[in-house]
């Protein structure tokens, strides 16, 4: 097998995912036959910069580009218009043109932010993801979902742009701290559990360190597949909010000390728990999520009260009128998107955060 493992995903345009280790450090021959000759400009945050970006630009300028930069503070409290503003004046100020390309070098905050500026810069200019956590690999960067966080809540403004291509490089994963690391193990295992037993079983089996390129390389295929059928999330693609719902509103409530995560992982607990208390799951099907999610070092219940955690999540952006739709787990490979009055809200989240 290839030490690098490249993914097509079907898209207009499509594109593809380089996984393996280094390849950051060729990103810039791996770019130069997708994006021709252009200016690239590398948008990271205060964190990532001090350890990629100086290597990331030298690869881009050693293969041709004319490279710029621009650096903002960490943190998904940043994700917002203040920061966005900052990244279009600077885009502006470069003078990048339609032609030219847009790099999120990071995580998932900023693969968020970058691209959202990439998508309504100029009306759209091209972008590259260059994910270095776990979470981003696995999730964020793949499918074109851009957005920043409103003061009612997470990801309330954005837009749909798929990349030109992602390049993720697995020796990023060996940096990260335990608690950043277990973020992504989160939005894997929340992929096992709507893809089924085989990949499911690997979570509850062993851990996402014994072959970590694998287990990026089959969530972005499951995630690719699903895009590919729905790509602005009218249908199918809405069940990869599995978790979210209540997730998001755990990190609302924490002022966003709770990170994504560690939030989606307690959302998918509480909702696993009430699905199979309301009759909606198989027996035992909530046992095995939390166990796995607490094998790999995460939540799996928040001390919110329902109603603070009910109010936080109609405020949603899967909230419609008096509905919502939430995302139900049955079995593991089996998951439905079930519309319900928001006064059900409440008493499915009570009866998910009863142990």
């Amino acid at each position: 097998m290839s030490s690098v493992q490249t993914i097509e995903v079907h898209t207009a345009p499509a594109y593809e995912v380089a996984i393996g280790a280094g390849v950051l450090k060729t990103c810039g021959a791996r770019l130069k036959s997708v994006l021709g000759d252009c200016r690239i400009a590398v948008v990271t945050d205060s964190n990532v910069a001090l350890r990629y970006l100086d290597a990331v630009c030298e690869s881009l300028r050693s293969a041709g580009f004319s490279v710029c930069s621009h650096v903002f503070p960490a943190g998904e409290l940043n994700k917002n218009f203040t920061t966005l503003s900052g990244i279009l004046e600077f885009l502006a100020a470069a003078q990048l043109t339609r032609t030219d390309c847009v790099a999120a070098l990071g995580g998932g905050v900023t693969g968020d932010m970058a691209g959202f500026a990439a998508a309504v810069y100029l009306r759209g200019i091209r972008y590259v993801q260059l994910p270095t956590t776990l979470l981003s690999a696995v999730d964020s960067s793949v499918g074109g979902k851009t957005a920043i966080d409103l003061a009612a809540g997470k990801n309330l403004a954005g837009a749909f742009l798929q990349p030109a291509a992602v390049l993720c490089d697995t020796d990023c994963l060996k940096s990260l701290p335990a608690a950043v690391f277990a973020d992504g193990a989160a939005e894997a295992i929340k992929t096992g559990v709507l893809s089924g037993e085989a990949l499911f079983s690997l979570f509850e089996n062993g851990t996402l360190t014994d072959a970590p390129a694998e287990i990026i390389a089959r969530c972005i295929r499951c995630k690719a597949g699903v895009v590919e059928r729905d790509e602005k999330e009218r249908g199918e693609r809405r069940l990869l909010n599995l978790g979210h719902t209540i997730g998001h509103a755990i990190e609302k409530c924490s002022g966003y000390a709770v990170p994504h995560g560690h939030a989606v992982a307690a959302g998918l607990a509480v909702m696993a728990r009430a699905s199979e208390r309301l009759g909606w799951a198989e027996p035992g099907v909530s046992a095995r999520i939390a166990a796995c999610l607490e094998k790999n070092g995460l939540p799996t219940g928040t001390d919110y009260p329902a109603e603070a955690l009910a109010r936080a999540a109609l405020a949603d952006k899967k909230r419609s009128g008096e509905s919502i739709t939430i995302v139900v787990p049955r079995r593991i490979g089996g998951s439905e998107l079930k519309r319900v009055p928001v006064t059900e809200l409440l008493p499915i989240i009570t009866a998910g955060l009863e142990v």
